[in-house]
């Protein structure tokens, strides 16, 4: 399974997913160059900025992303 593959499982079964989470439960470091990856393949995604707090009482931002729509594939048009 690619990293393109886990981003959309697990958008999947969680629905939304952040550059720490990509981090953490998938080991992808680049999160955003994914998601850019898979919208040139016609996936469809919502961003939302989140803006909170870190430990320290600073804040901080980072986006946030959900998946709209897969790309259609061609058997599905032929039939559709």
């Amino acid at each position: 399974m690619n990293q393109q593959e886990r981003i959309i499982k697990y958008l999947k079964r969680f629905n939304t997913i952040t550059p720490f989470q990509a981090f953490a439960d998938l080991g992808i470091t680049k999160l955003a160059t994914r998601i850019s990856e898979m919208k040139r393949k016609g996936y469809v995604f919502n961003q939302e900025m989140i803006t909170t707090k870190n430990r320290y009482g600073e804040t901080c931002q980072f986006m946030q992303y959900s998946l709209v729509s897969e790309p259609i594939k061609e058997s599905e048009v032929m039939n559709g």
